[in-house]
């Protein structure tokens, strides 16, 4: 998701340029419909040396990426300095805080555009990711919530989604609508509507039409922000610098455990997003 704000500068400088993105299917909707983007690739060799690049840019660094990157035959190569096997890549990219000029933290979109930058992109403001789905119908508004995580100490418990759902049903009158990801049971949340296991597409079409998201430090929430959804997001071990939503209205809560988020903190945050905001392209993060 965070790759769409570099892609989108990339071809706003050189929009010439023909640019294919190589990921696995399961998560090539979230490039679909992109217009900076001239193909979608599958992670298979033969594909790849058949389009045959001039540059190959290798923004993951593990091995199979390494791979793809040789099978590419391209005459440019470029990596991070710090990704194993440096001697594959004859462009290597300095650390980000090198090429923007600072000396913090960076976010994850920032890291991903200032290889970007190094390339040749002239440094400009990063924007906000980029989907594109048509928004799903529904006769009330809704709000989309993701309790699932990668890991339990990432994941808020399931009451407490439950009783934020019941306050936004009752006293806000939005529809909750609970989403997981394949092999994610959604049992708990029966009394409302469930998404589990849906096809991204679907999931896209649900958020374009959302009024507010509220979830756990994952993908949705990033998909939700590239909507300019309104994003309250609660972070257990990993970094809000690095991986808070970015560009939208948002309320990033986090605590030493994320169980010590209580109920009351994120009904707040959610009626502190719903006050209506002036509109930009690049809203202040918060």
């Amino acid at each position: 998701m965070l790759t769409t704000p570099a892609i989108s500068l990339l071809k706003q400088a050189r929009p010439d340029l023909r640019i294919a993105m190589v990921v696995e299917d399961a998560f090539a909707p979230v490039f679909a419909g992109n217009p900076d983007l001239d193909s979608i690739l599958p992670p298979k060799p033969p594909e790849i040396s058949r389009w045959r690049p001039e540059l190959t840019l290798n923004l993951h660094g593990g091995v199979t990426s390494f791979r793809l990157t040789i099978a590419a035959r391209s005459r440019w190569r470029a990596g991070f300095a710090h990704f194993r096997f440096r001697p594959v890549y004859n462009i290597q990219i300095p650390r980000t805080q090198e090429i923007l000029g600072v000396d913090r933290k960076v976010h994850t979109a920032e890291h991903v555009a200032s290889a970007m930058f190094y390339l040749g992109v002239p440094q400009a403001e990063i924007p906000r990711a980029r989907l594109f789905a048509e928004p799903s119908p529904n006769q009330r508004s809704y709000v989309v919530l993701h309790p699932m995580a990668s890991t339990p100490d990432k994941t808020w418990p399931s009451s407490n989604f439950l009783a934020v759902a019941e306050h936004l049903d009752k006293r806000l009158g939005l529809d909750p609508v609970f989403i997981a990801g394949p092999g994610e049971s959604l049992d708990a949340f029966a009394r409302y509507r469930c998404c589990a296991s849906a096809p991204l597409e679907e999931i896209k079409s649900l958020l374009a039409g959302a009024s507010i998201f509220i979830g756990n430090d994952s993908g949705p929430a990033h998909m939700a922000a590239a909507f300019g959804l309104p994003v309250v997001v609660l972070f257990g071990p990993s970094d809000p610098d690095i991986w808070r939503p970015w560009r939208t209205e948002s309320s990033v809560l986090s605590r030493d455990g994320i169980g010590s988020i209580q109920v009351p903190e994120v009904v707040q945050a959610v009626g502190n997003l719903m006050v209506p905001q002036p509109t930009s392209y690049f809203p202040h993060a918060k």
